[in-house]
This record gives structure tokens, C-alpha cells and sequence, in this order.
């Protein structure tokens, strides 16, 4: 139990680092979350920032959802603890401790903790997403359109016990996405520029 609420603990302050805040202010641009969409994420540090600064925060916000998953399958910790310790790196991001709990979208730190818990589910991810954002340009259906498989992926390829877990961080990144909803709804959300 004291494992276990270590690494929940351990995963969430991981999660609540903000990659995009960090390395725009490290380039002298200030807080992204004031500027472009507001978003603390890569598709805004793309926007604002370049194709390095957008690399180096998609690793970044990747990374911490990967690593407190990744570290935690060497432990005796069930599957179901592990999905709930990406679960914790995940909210981490939406809700930072260090950033007034407003945070971006968690797109990449999803990604991270899928690949994490089940290589194959991140993969289909992934993949799911960057066929829907070539074929569209829109970042935000790609992310809408893998949250809605990923409990199918799941399913498909992984194990039950991450389905849960899963089904939240799916609920959460469409719920943080409803905004995109809207303006993809009504044409005036922005495509990807590259």
C-alpha cells in the first residue's frame, strides 16, 4: 500500500510538470497558456513556438506518462495499480498542482502511459492518430477520434484490468476537447499548419 501510494503520489506530481510552459519560457515566449488557443500542449507550442519547441514538448509530455508506468512494472504492483498509476500521471497534467490545476488537453501524456501499460494499444493509438490528423489536418479530431477507440483497443489487445483506467483518461480527453467540439461543429477550428 505505502509502494502503491508512493508512486500514485510520485505520478501526479510528474504529471503536473507542464513540458509546454517550461520550454516556451525557456525560449523566451512566455506562457503559452496566454497566448495562440491557451492550451499548454504541442499542437499551441507548434503553433507559437516551431516544429523544435512542439518535438521537445510532445517528448516531454510524453515522457511523464510513461516513465511512473514504465518504473512501476518492475515492482510486485498489480495491473490494475499500474493502470490506475498512469491514470494519476494523466490527471496530473489536466489538473497540475504547480499551475493553478489548469492544464492542457493530455494528449501526449495519454499516449505515454498507454505505450507504458500496453505497447500494442499505444501503437493502434498513435497510428490512429496521425492517419486522422493526415487526412483532415485537425489535431483535435485525431485526438477525439483515438479517445473514442482507445477502450476498443483495450479490449482487443490488453489487459481487462487497464480498461477502467482507460475509459476515464478516453471520458477526460473528450471532455477536454469539448470547446474543439464545438468549433470543428461549426467550421472554425484550426487545421494543423506544417
Amino acid at each position: 500500500m505505502i509502494l502503491f501510494s508512493a508512486f500514485i503520489i510520485g505520478a501526479y506530481l510528474l504529471g503536473s510538470i507542464s513540458s509546454a510552459v517550461l520550454i516556451c519560457k525557456l525560449a523566451g515566449l512566455g506562457d503559452p497558456r496566454a497566448q495562440g488557443s491557451g492550451n499548454p500542449g504541442t499542437t499551441n507550442v507548434l503553433r507559437i513556438g516551431g516544429k523544435k519547441l512542439a518535438i521537445f514538448t510532445l517528448l516531454g509530455d510524453l515522457l511523464k506518462g510513461f516513465l511512473p508506468v514504465y518504473c512501476a512494472h518492475f515492482t510486485p504492483l498489480s495491473a490494475t495499480a499500474l493502470s490506475c498509476i498512469g491514470l494519476a500521471a494523466f490527471i496530473g497534467h489536466l489538473f497540475p498542482v504547480f499551475f493553478g490545476f489548469k492544464g492542457g488537453k493530455g494528449v501526449a501524456t495519454a499516449l505515454g502511459v498507454l505505450l507504458a501499460l500496453a505497447w500494442p494499444v499505444g501503437c493502434a493509438a498513435l497510428l490512429t492518430w496521425l492517419l486522422v490528423a493526415a487526412l483532415f489536418r485537425y489535431s483535435s479530431l485525431a485526438a477525439l477520434m483515438t479517445a473514442a477507440l482507445l477502450p476498443l483497443y483495450v479490449s482487443l489487445w490488453s489487459n481487462p484490468a487497464y480498461l477502467m483506467a482507460v475509459l476515464i483518461i478516453s471520458l477526460l480527453l473528450i471532455v477536454k476537447h469539448r470547446d474543439n467540439i464545438f468549433r470543428l461543429w461549426s467550421g472554425k477550428e484550426s487545421k494543423i499548419k506544417l
